[in-house]
Protein backbone atom coordinates (compact mmCIF):
# COMPACT_ATOMS: atom_id res chain seq x y z
CA UNK A 1 0.00 0.00 0.00
CA UNK A 2 1.29 3.02 -1.23
CA UNK A 3 1.66 6.21 1.53
CA UNK A 4 -0.89 9.70 0.56
CA UNK A 5 0.54 12.54 -0.24
CA UNK A 6 -0.64 15.94 0.67
CA UNK A 7 0.24 19.31 -1.71
CA UNK A 8 -0.88 22.11 -1.67
CA UNK A 9 -3.05 22.92 -4.72
CA UNK A 10 -4.59 26.81 -4.88
CA UNK A 11 -3.73 29.68 -3.20
CA UNK A 12 -6.04 28.40 0.04
CA UNK A 13 -6.36 24.71 -0.72
CA UNK A 14 -4.67 21.44 -0.75
CA UNK A 15 -4.63 18.04 -2.29
CA UNK A 16 -4.52 14.50 -0.70
CA UNK A 17 -4.27 11.54 -2.73
CA UNK A 18 -4.10 8.01 -2.50
CA UNK A 19 -3.41 4.84 -4.87
CA UNK A 20 -6.01 2.22 -4.83
CA UNK A 21 -5.77 -1.79 -6.27
CA UNK A 22 -8.66 -3.41 -7.16
CA UNK A 23 -10.84 -4.81 -4.24
CA UNK A 24 -8.27 -2.67 -1.44
CA UNK A 25 -10.01 -1.04 0.91
CA UNK A 26 -8.27 1.71 3.21
CA UNK A 27 -9.28 4.61 5.73
CA UNK A 28 -8.03 7.90 6.11
CA UNK A 29 -8.21 10.45 9.06
CA UNK A 30 -7.57 13.94 9.06
CA UNK A 31 -7.96 15.60 12.55
CA UNK A 32 -7.63 19.53 12.22
CA UNK A 33 -6.33 21.38 15.24
CA UNK A 34 -8.25 25.10 14.45
CA UNK A 35 -7.04 27.60 17.05
CA UNK A 36 -10.43 29.53 18.89
CA UNK A 37 -9.41 32.71 17.88
CA UNK A 38 -9.82 32.06 14.17
CA UNK A 39 -13.55 31.40 14.98
CA UNK A 40 -14.38 28.17 13.66
CA UNK A 41 -16.94 26.21 15.27
CA UNK A 42 -20.21 24.37 15.20
CA UNK A 43 -22.22 27.63 15.25
CA UNK A 44 -19.71 29.44 13.01
CA UNK A 45 -19.46 26.82 10.23
CA UNK A 46 -21.50 23.32 10.02
CA UNK A 47 -20.04 19.86 9.33
CA UNK A 48 -23.05 19.69 6.15
CA UNK A 49 -21.99 23.52 5.03
CA UNK A 50 -18.19 22.62 4.63
CA UNK A 51 -18.27 19.36 3.27
CA UNK A 52 -20.52 20.32 0.06
CA UNK A 53 -18.72 24.01 -0.08
CA UNK A 54 -15.06 23.40 0.42
CA UNK A 55 -14.50 19.40 0.26
CA UNK A 56 -14.22 17.55 -3.13
CA UNK A 57 -13.65 14.26 -4.21
CA UNK A 58 -12.13 12.89 -7.94
CA UNK A 59 -10.95 9.61 -8.52
CA UNK A 60 -9.66 8.69 -11.93
CA UNK A 61 -7.09 5.41 -13.40
CA UNK A 62 -3.45 6.12 -12.70
CA UNK A 63 -0.29 4.60 -13.89
CA UNK A 64 2.72 6.11 -12.34
CA UNK A 65 4.69 4.39 -15.31
CA UNK A 66 2.85 6.32 -17.36
CA UNK A 67 5.31 8.06 -20.23
CA UNK A 68 4.97 9.28 -23.88
CA UNK A 69 6.73 6.16 -25.69
CA UNK A 70 4.31 3.83 -23.76
CA UNK A 71 0.89 5.75 -24.65
CA UNK A 72 -1.56 3.65 -26.28
CA UNK A 73 -1.74 4.20 -30.22
CA UNK A 74 -4.57 1.52 -31.12
CA UNK A 75 -8.14 3.03 -32.08
CA UNK A 76 -11.81 1.05 -32.66
CA UNK A 77 -12.77 2.22 -35.88
CA UNK A 78 -16.66 3.17 -36.75
CA UNK A 79 -16.51 -0.25 -38.51
CA UNK A 80 -14.92 -2.06 -35.84
CA UNK A 81 -16.82 -1.32 -33.21
CA UNK A 82 -19.12 0.61 -31.08
CA UNK A 83 -19.37 4.54 -30.78
CA UNK A 84 -18.70 4.13 -27.07
CA UNK A 85 -15.63 2.01 -27.83
CA UNK A 86 -14.40 4.40 -29.93
CA UNK A 87 -15.02 7.24 -27.70
CA UNK A 88 -13.21 5.38 -24.91
CA UNK A 89 -10.10 4.77 -26.75
CA UNK A 90 -10.28 7.83 -28.07
CA UNK A 91 -10.39 9.19 -24.53
CA UNK A 92 -7.95 7.17 -22.73
CA UNK A 93 -5.63 7.97 -25.63
CA UNK A 94 -5.83 12.10 -25.00
CA UNK A 95 -5.90 11.10 -20.78
CA UNK A 96 -2.76 8.83 -21.41
CA UNK A 97 -1.07 11.44 -24.00
CA UNK A 98 -1.75 14.41 -21.44
CA UNK A 99 -0.93 12.58 -18.06
CA UNK A 100 2.60 11.29 -20.20
CA UNK A 101 3.55 14.73 -21.30
CA UNK A 102 2.94 16.68 -18.38
CA UNK A 103 5.43 13.63 -16.37
CA UNK A 104 8.13 13.65 -19.41
CA UNK A 105 8.00 17.62 -19.36
CA UNK A 106 8.27 17.63 -15.64
CA UNK A 107 11.34 14.91 -15.53
CA UNK A 108 13.40 17.29 -18.11
CA UNK A 109 13.04 20.55 -16.14
CA UNK A 110 14.55 19.04 -13.27
CA UNK A 111 17.84 18.10 -15.31
CA UNK A 112 20.26 20.35 -14.70
CA UNK A 113 22.97 19.86 -17.49
CA UNK A 114 22.03 22.40 -20.65
CA UNK A 115 23.04 19.49 -23.11
CA UNK A 116 20.96 16.65 -21.30
CA UNK A 117 17.99 19.21 -21.08
CA UNK A 118 17.45 19.90 -24.71
CA UNK A 119 18.22 16.89 -25.71
CA UNK A 120 15.35 15.48 -23.45
CA UNK A 121 12.98 17.95 -24.31
CA UNK A 122 13.79 17.50 -28.35
CA UNK A 123 12.98 13.67 -27.61
CA UNK A 124 9.75 14.42 -26.17
CA UNK A 125 8.73 16.81 -29.09
CA UNK A 126 9.46 14.03 -31.68
CA UNK A 127 7.33 11.34 -29.62
CA UNK A 128 4.38 14.22 -29.08
CA UNK A 129 4.56 14.69 -32.89
CA UNK A 130 4.78 11.21 -34.07
CA UNK A 131 1.75 10.34 -31.15
CA UNK A 132 -0.72 13.63 -33.05
CA UNK A 133 0.23 12.26 -36.48
CA UNK A 134 -1.18 8.72 -35.01
CA UNK A 135 -4.30 10.25 -33.97
CA UNK A 136 -4.85 12.17 -36.88
CA UNK A 137 -4.43 9.33 -39.15
CA UNK A 138 -7.85 8.51 -38.60
CA UNK A 139 -11.11 10.69 -38.81
CA UNK A 140 -14.28 9.24 -38.57
CA UNK A 141 -16.97 9.92 -41.27
CA UNK A 142 -19.61 9.80 -38.60
CA UNK A 143 -20.62 13.70 -37.40
CA UNK A 144 -20.96 12.53 -33.90
CA UNK A 145 -17.75 10.63 -33.68
CA UNK A 146 -16.35 13.70 -35.48
CA UNK A 147 -17.26 16.06 -32.96
CA UNK A 148 -15.43 13.56 -30.71
CA UNK A 149 -12.39 13.40 -32.54
CA UNK A 150 -12.12 17.51 -33.07
CA UNK A 151 -13.13 18.17 -29.04
CA UNK A 152 -9.91 15.97 -28.79
CA UNK A 153 -7.73 17.07 -31.30
CA UNK A 154 -8.22 20.61 -30.44
CA UNK A 155 -7.35 20.43 -26.77
CA UNK A 156 -4.35 18.28 -27.20
CA UNK A 157 -2.97 20.50 -29.72
CA UNK A 158 -3.29 24.04 -27.26
CA UNK A 159 -2.18 21.42 -24.62
CA UNK A 160 1.17 20.59 -26.21
CA UNK A 161 1.63 23.99 -27.26
CA UNK A 162 1.45 25.33 -24.04
CA UNK A 163 3.51 22.57 -22.52
CA UNK A 164 6.55 23.40 -25.12
CA UNK A 165 5.90 26.63 -24.51
CA UNK A 166 5.98 26.62 -20.93
CA UNK A 167 9.20 24.16 -21.22
CA UNK A 168 10.85 27.11 -22.83
CA UNK A 169 10.35 29.82 -20.88
CA UNK A 170 11.59 27.74 -17.70
CA UNK A 171 14.53 26.84 -20.09
CA UNK A 172 18.23 27.51 -19.61
CA UNK A 173 19.48 30.26 -21.86
CA UNK A 174 21.77 29.27 -24.08
CA UNK A 175 23.55 30.08 -27.90
CA UNK A 176 24.58 26.76 -28.48
CA UNK A 177 21.58 25.41 -28.38
CA UNK A 178 19.63 27.86 -30.64
CA UNK A 179 19.37 25.39 -32.84
CA UNK A 180 16.99 22.97 -30.38
CA UNK A 181 15.10 26.03 -29.37
CA UNK A 182 14.03 26.79 -33.05
CA UNK A 183 13.18 23.62 -33.33
CA UNK A 184 10.35 23.43 -30.30
CA UNK A 185 9.37 27.03 -30.99
CA UNK A 186 8.41 25.34 -34.53
CA UNK A 187 6.16 22.86 -33.17
CA UNK A 188 4.64 25.18 -31.53
CA UNK A 189 3.93 27.79 -34.84
CA UNK A 190 2.49 24.33 -36.53
CA UNK A 191 -0.10 22.99 -33.87
CA UNK A 192 -0.83 26.83 -33.36
CA UNK A 193 -1.30 26.84 -37.48
CA UNK A 194 -3.04 23.62 -37.56
CA UNK A 195 -5.96 25.10 -35.46
CA UNK A 196 -6.47 27.90 -37.57
CA UNK A 197 -6.83 25.70 -40.60
CA UNK A 198 -9.27 23.79 -38.78
CA UNK A 199 -11.20 26.56 -37.44
CA UNK A 200 -11.40 25.24 -34.05
CA UNK A 201 -11.32 28.34 -32.07
CA UNK A 202 -13.46 31.73 -33.36
CA UNK A 203 -11.08 34.42 -33.39
CA UNK A 204 -13.32 36.41 -30.32
CA UNK A 205 -11.82 33.13 -28.13
CA UNK A 206 -8.51 33.44 -29.44
CA UNK A 207 -8.22 37.28 -28.35
CA UNK A 208 -9.68 36.68 -24.92
CA UNK A 209 -6.91 34.45 -22.44
CA UNK A 210 -9.90 33.79 -20.24
CA UNK A 211 -12.16 32.01 -22.60
CA UNK A 212 -9.71 30.72 -24.56
CA UNK A 213 -8.29 28.54 -21.28
CA UNK A 214 -11.58 27.95 -19.89
CA UNK A 215 -12.85 26.36 -23.61
CA UNK A 216 -9.93 24.05 -23.40
CA UNK A 217 -10.40 23.01 -19.79
CA UNK A 218 -14.25 22.49 -20.90
CA UNK A 219 -13.12 19.88 -23.55
CA UNK A 220 -10.39 18.61 -21.24
CA UNK A 221 -13.69 17.48 -18.90
CA UNK A 222 -15.55 15.88 -22.03
CA UNK A 223 -12.22 14.27 -23.12
CA UNK A 224 -11.88 12.88 -19.48
CA UNK A 225 -15.14 10.55 -19.97
CA UNK A 226 -14.98 7.26 -19.29
CA UNK A 227 -11.48 7.89 -17.51
CA UNK A 228 -12.08 9.93 -14.87
CA UNK A 229 -15.03 8.82 -12.90
CA UNK A 230 -18.41 10.09 -12.47
CA UNK A 231 -19.24 10.63 -8.93
CA UNK A 232 -22.79 10.31 -7.45
CA UNK A 233 -23.20 11.14 -3.70
CA UNK A 234 -25.48 10.03 -1.37
CA UNK A 235 -26.90 11.39 2.43
CA UNK A 236 -26.88 8.83 4.26
CA UNK A 237 -28.87 9.92 7.54
CA UNK A 238 -32.12 11.45 5.56
CA UNK A 239 -34.20 8.93 6.61
CA UNK A 240 -32.83 8.43 10.33
CA UNK A 241 -33.08 12.52 10.36
CA UNK A 242 -36.80 12.49 9.74
CA UNK A 243 -37.60 9.50 12.01
CA UNK A 244 -36.24 11.39 14.85
CA UNK A 245 -37.56 14.42 13.95
CA UNK A 246 -40.86 12.80 13.28
CA UNK A 247 -40.35 10.91 16.85
CA UNK A 248 -39.58 13.95 19.13
CA UNK A 249 -42.76 15.84 17.17
CA UNK A 250 -45.14 13.10 18.51
CA UNK A 251 -43.76 12.78 21.58
CA UNK A 252 -43.70 16.72 22.48
CA UNK A 253 -47.50 17.43 21.03
CA UNK A 254 -48.58 14.67 23.32
CA UNK A 255 -47.44 16.39 25.90
CA UNK A 256 -48.62 19.43 24.80
CA UNK A 257 -52.26 17.72 24.28
CA UNK A 258 -52.25 16.50 27.34
CA UNK A 259 -51.67 20.13 29.03
CA UNK A 260 -54.13 21.54 26.79
CA UNK A 261 -56.89 18.79 27.77
CA UNK A 262 -56.50 19.72 31.26
CA UNK A 263 -56.20 23.78 30.50
CA UNK A 264 -59.95 22.79 28.87
CA UNK A 265 -60.87 20.83 31.77
CA UNK A 266 -60.21 24.05 34.23
CA UNK A 267 -61.89 26.84 31.82
CA UNK A 268 -65.01 25.12 31.72
CA UNK A 269 -65.76 28.28 29.23
CA UNK A 270 -63.44 30.05 26.07
CA UNK A 271 -62.34 32.90 28.17
CA UNK A 272 -59.19 35.26 27.48
CA UNK A 273 -57.34 33.69 30.14
CA UNK A 274 -57.86 30.49 28.23
CA UNK A 275 -56.60 31.79 24.82
CA UNK A 276 -53.72 33.03 26.73
CA UNK A 277 -52.68 29.87 28.34
CA UNK A 278 -53.02 27.75 25.06
CA UNK A 279 -50.99 30.51 22.84
CA UNK A 280 -48.34 29.94 25.87
CA UNK A 281 -48.44 26.27 25.49
CA UNK A 282 -47.92 26.18 21.68
CA UNK A 283 -44.92 28.83 22.14
CA UNK A 284 -43.38 26.97 24.77
CA UNK A 285 -43.81 23.76 22.64
CA UNK A 286 -42.07 25.61 19.53
CA UNK A 287 -39.14 25.92 21.63
CA UNK A 288 -38.48 22.80 23.27
CA UNK A 289 -39.29 21.10 20.11
CA UNK A 290 -36.36 22.68 17.94
CA UNK A 291 -33.66 22.55 20.74
CA UNK A 292 -34.47 19.49 21.80
CA UNK A 293 -34.39 18.11 18.17
CA UNK A 294 -31.15 19.37 17.48
CA UNK A 295 -29.45 18.75 20.78
CA UNK A 296 -30.80 14.37 20.48
CA UNK A 297 -29.65 14.69 16.44
CA UNK A 298 -26.20 15.54 16.95
CA UNK A 299 -25.69 12.77 20.11
CA UNK A 300 -27.26 10.25 17.85
CA UNK A 301 -25.01 10.99 14.39
CA UNK A 302 -22.33 11.45 16.94
CA UNK A 303 -19.84 8.51 15.21
CA UNK A 304 -22.10 7.94 12.22
CA UNK A 305 -20.70 7.73 8.23
CA UNK A 306 -23.13 10.62 6.56
CA UNK A 307 -22.33 10.77 3.04
CA UNK A 308 -21.40 8.17 0.45
CA UNK A 309 -19.83 8.84 -2.83
CA UNK A 310 -20.02 6.11 -5.44
CA UNK A 311 -17.38 6.28 -8.28
CA UNK A 312 -18.57 5.09 -11.60
CA UNK A 313 -17.17 4.47 -15.22
CA UNK A 314 -19.45 7.09 -17.47
CA UNK A 315 -18.86 4.78 -20.43
CA UNK A 316 -19.49 1.05 -18.93
CA UNK A 317 -21.52 2.63 -16.44
CA UNK A 318 -19.45 -0.66 -14.44
CA UNK A 319 -19.26 0.20 -10.43
CA UNK A 320 -15.56 1.09 -9.73
CA UNK A 321 -15.50 2.20 -5.86
CA UNK A 322 -17.22 3.46 -2.66
CA UNK A 323 -15.68 6.45 -0.58
CA UNK A 324 -18.06 6.41 3.02
CA UNK A 325 -17.28 10.24 4.57
CA UNK A 326 -17.54 10.95 8.71
CA UNK A 327 -17.19 15.16 9.13
CA UNK A 328 -17.66 15.89 12.82
CA UNK A 329 -16.20 18.46 15.97
CA UNK A 330 -14.87 16.32 18.43
CA UNK A 331 -14.06 16.69 22.07
CA UNK A 332 -9.80 16.27 22.91
CA UNK A 333 -10.85 13.17 24.61
CA UNK A 334 -12.23 11.49 21.39
CA UNK A 335 -8.24 11.68 19.91
CA UNK A 336 -6.62 8.36 19.53
CA UNK A 337 -3.58 7.69 21.34
CA UNK A 338 -1.28 8.43 18.43
CA UNK A 339 -3.00 11.40 16.90
CA UNK A 340 -3.22 12.57 20.70
CA UNK A 341 1.22 12.11 21.10
CA UNK A 342 2.00 13.71 17.81
CA UNK A 343 -0.22 16.69 19.13
CA UNK A 344 1.75 16.91 22.11
CA UNK A 345 5.16 16.60 20.31
CA UNK A 346 4.05 20.77 19.68
CA UNK A 347 5.87 23.10 20.99
CA UNK A 348 4.76 25.08 24.67
CA UNK A 349 3.52 28.10 22.43
CA UNK A 350 1.37 26.65 19.93
CA UNK A 351 -0.51 24.75 22.37
CA UNK A 352 -3.02 26.86 22.39
CA UNK A 353 -7.03 26.25 22.91
CA UNK A 354 -8.45 25.17 19.38
CA UNK A 355 -11.34 23.34 18.22
CA UNK A 356 -10.80 19.55 16.28
CA UNK A 357 -12.78 18.69 13.49
CA UNK A 358 -12.51 14.80 12.43
CA UNK A 359 -12.88 13.88 8.86
CA UNK A 360 -12.77 10.53 7.76
CA UNK A 361 -13.05 8.42 4.51
CA UNK A 362 -13.10 5.09 3.92
CA UNK A 363 -12.91 3.91 0.18
CA UNK A 364 -13.50 0.42 -0.72
CA UNK A 365 -12.85 -0.68 -4.63
CA UNK A 366 -15.32 -3.11 -5.97
CA UNK A 367 -13.98 -3.96 -8.84
CA UNK A 368 -11.66 -6.97 -9.65
CA UNK A 369 -10.02 -5.68 -12.62
CA UNK A 370 -9.50 -2.24 -14.38
CA UNK A 371 -9.26 -1.14 -17.85
CA UNK A 372 -6.08 -2.52 -19.95
CA UNK A 373 -2.93 -0.62 -19.32
CA UNK A 374 -3.63 -0.03 -15.40
CA UNK A 375 -3.30 -1.49 -12.20
CA UNK A 376 -4.42 1.62 -10.24
CA UNK A 377 -6.44 3.97 -9.46
CA UNK A 378 -5.75 7.60 -7.90
CA UNK A 379 -8.35 9.59 -5.64
CA UNK A 380 -7.88 12.82 -4.98
CA UNK A 381 -9.72 14.68 -2.23
CA UNK A 382 -9.53 18.66 -2.03
CA UNK A 383 -10.21 20.69 1.13
CA UNK A 384 -10.46 24.39 0.98
CA UNK A 385 -9.42 26.67 4.08
CA UNK A 386 -11.93 29.64 2.82
CA UNK A 387 -14.62 29.32 4.82
CA UNK A 388 -11.89 29.12 7.74
CA UNK A 389 -10.32 32.61 7.38
CA UNK A 390 -13.55 33.87 7.18
CA UNK A 391 -13.49 35.95 10.88
CA UNK A 392 -10.16 36.05 10.32
CA UNK A 393 -9.14 39.85 11.18
CA UNK A 394 -8.02 42.51 8.55
CA UNK A 395 -5.13 44.54 8.39
CA UNK A 396 -1.39 44.41 9.17
CA UNK A 397 0.43 45.49 12.03
CA UNK A 398 4.05 47.63 12.10
CA UNK A 399 7.16 46.23 13.22
CA UNK A 400 9.54 49.47 14.73
CA UNK A 401 13.36 48.93 14.86
CA UNK A 402 16.06 51.16 15.67
CA UNK A 403 19.55 51.85 13.96
CA UNK A 404 21.66 53.58 15.46
CA UNK A 405 19.67 56.96 15.95
CA UNK A 406 16.92 56.47 13.35
CA UNK A 407 13.98 54.49 14.02
CA UNK A 408 12.68 52.39 10.75
CA UNK A 409 9.47 50.32 10.54
CA UNK A 410 7.89 47.59 7.87
CA UNK A 411 4.78 46.06 7.74
CA UNK A 412 3.88 42.68 9.44
CA UNK A 413 1.12 40.51 8.35
CA UNK A 414 -1.11 38.56 10.59
CA UNK A 415 -0.45 35.13 10.67
CA UNK A 416 -2.41 31.49 11.71
CA UNK A 417 -1.23 28.29 12.25
CA UNK A 418 -3.31 25.16 12.10
CA UNK A 419 -2.22 21.69 12.76
CA UNK A 420 -2.91 18.74 10.85
CA UNK A 421 -2.62 14.80 11.35
CA UNK A 422 -3.29 12.47 8.86
CA UNK A 423 -3.64 9.22 9.58
CA UNK A 424 -3.88 6.34 6.53
CA UNK A 425 -5.10 2.53 7.51
CA UNK A 426 -6.08 -0.66 6.15
CA UNK A 427 -7.78 -3.62 7.00
CA UNK A 428 -4.10 -5.23 7.91
CA UNK A 429 -4.12 -3.02 10.49
CA UNK A 430 -1.31 -1.14 8.91
CA UNK A 431 -0.98 2.57 9.75
CA UNK A 432 0.68 5.63 8.86
CA UNK A 433 0.52 8.73 10.74
CA UNK A 434 2.22 12.26 10.17
CA UNK A 435 1.65 15.77 11.66
CA UNK A 436 1.59 18.95 9.16
CA UNK A 437 1.64 22.73 10.23
CA UNK A 438 -0.69 24.62 8.23
CA UNK A 439 0.55 28.41 8.03
CA UNK A 440 -2.18 30.54 6.24
CA UNK A 441 -3.15 34.78 6.37
CA UNK A 442 -6.92 35.83 4.87
CA UNK A 443 -5.77 35.08 1.01
CA UNK A 444 -3.56 32.20 1.03
CA UNK A 445 -1.78 28.91 2.72
CA UNK A 446 1.64 30.32 3.53
CA UNK A 447 3.40 26.67 4.20
CA UNK A 448 2.69 23.49 4.72
CA UNK A 449 4.93 21.64 7.04
CA UNK A 450 5.57 18.21 7.10
CA UNK A 451 6.58 17.38 10.55
CA UNK A 452 7.28 14.10 12.55
CA UNK A 453 5.92 10.60 10.95
CA UNK A 454 5.30 7.47 12.36
CA UNK A 455 4.17 4.28 10.66
CA UNK A 456 3.69 0.56 11.20
CA UNK A 457 5.15 -0.51 7.89
CA UNK A 458 3.97 -4.08 6.36
CA UNK A 459 2.52 -3.32 3.58
CA UNK A 460 3.35 0.50 3.14
CA UNK A 461 6.45 1.85 0.80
Amino acid sequence: MKKVTLIQDENLSFRISQHLLPQEHQHLDLYFSIPEEMGINESTLSEENYFFSSIKSHSAYFSEKLHLPLVRSRFISQQKGEQRDYRSNLNLFSYQLRIALDTDINQVLKIDDVEAFYLGAIEIADQAESLLKKLRRYTPPDQKLSSYFENVDNFLSWHIEQSFLNLLAKSPKSSEHAESRDRLLELCRQENQYRVENQYNSQLTLNDPNRITNKMRLLQRLSEYGVVFKKQTTNLNTNLKRLVRGSITAVVMAGVMSIVLNARSIFTEVTIFLIAALGLIYGIREIFKDDLTRIIWRRIQQGRPKWQHLFVNSLTKTKISYQTIWLEYIKSQKLPTGVNKLFQERRQQNKQAAQLLHFRSSTRVIAKKFMPGYSEIRNHIFFNLTPFVRYLKKGEGRLYSLEGNKISNQSVERRYQINLVLVQSNNKHDEYLRRFKITINRSKIINIEPMKETCNFETFD
